[in-house]
């Protein structure tokens, strides 16, 4: 399953897309995540179902300099990402 994912709160400078990434690794994810000029993150990340829910339960509340107000997620159609690993994106 791939998904699209934005987080909004106190997520920029303060390492949170490096968590992100981490996260990712750990849950064994494929993707990428990006600061957005609006002060949220986003970002694509595919794998198992399973695998998904953790990434995206740490993504909440795992971050201790982090304050995650909202998260949005989304199915994505195109289930077939090119990215082999997890990396950070350049900010737009």
């Amino acid at each position: 399953m791939r998904i699209s994912f934005r987080v909004t709160g106190q997520v920029q400078g303060v390492g949170y897309r490096w968590f992100v990434k981490e996260t990712a690794a750990i849950h064994h994810l494929s993707g990428w995540v990006r600061n957005v000029t609006d002060g949220s993150v986003e970002g694509e990340a595919q794998g198992p179902v399973p695998e998904l829910d953790g990434f995206l339960k740490y993504l909440k509340t795992g971050h201790a300099g982090a304050g995650v107000d909202k998260m949005e997620t989304q199915e994505l159609m195109n289930s077939e990402a090119e990215e082999k690993k997890f990396y950070i994106k350049a900010s737009v």
